[in-house]
């Protein structure tokens, strides 16, 4: 073996070596996912778009949870062990979605967002919280359907497991 052929040897072993020493690069991104046809409830194995409705998504390193309503996720994410700072909590803004066929697009930061309770809207099972990111186009649904608005650290495990009035397949 030559002396150039050892250097360049030496130099790749060493590249490859210094290569081992390096962490992987993180592919990681918080921002929301998009709903797909198959995709079921973290919660209740429910097919997700069975429902209509927002839908409600917690992003983390870990992966991301997808949940039939914004009530079923709020109520996965109150429960102490569920809690993680590096989550990222998204509902459907329903003040640019359709009620039967939320878009994916108009995802928002649960924690900022609006919500409307009362509303006697479809939703999946249990209480049906409508979120919005604008406070006025929320507290139009609220005072045309007779819904209280509330905001996210005014929803608590109590307000989400108060029974539901029976609903008419009409609405």
């Amino acid at each position: 073996m030559g002396f150039k052929t050892r250097v360049v040897a030496a130099l790749l072993v060493g590249l490859l070596m210094s290569a081992c020493d390096k962490a992987p690069e993180s592919s990681f991104s918080d921002a929301p996912v998009a709903f797909h046809p198959n995709d079921e409830c973290h919660v209740c194995g429910m097919v997700i778009n069975e429902f209509p409705g927002p839908k409600g998504q917690v992003v983390e390193r870990g992966g991301v949870k997808k949940f039939c309503s914004t009530a079923e996720m709020l109520g996965w994410w109150l429960q102490p062990e569920n809690r993680h700072d590096d989550a990222k909590l998204y509902v459907h803004d329903m003040g640019r979605s359709q009620w039967n066929a939320p878009d994916d697009k108009h995802l928002i930061d649960a924690r900022t967002a609006y919500y409307v309770i009362g509303t006697g809207l479809k939703g999946a099972m249990g209480v049906v919280l409508a979120s919005f990111a604008d406070e006025a186009k929320a507290q139009k649904v609220a005072a045309d359907t007779g819904g209280r608005l509330l905001r996210f650290e005014q929803i608590d495990l109590a307000l989400l497991q108060q029974p539901m009035p029976m609903m008419h397949s009409g609405h």
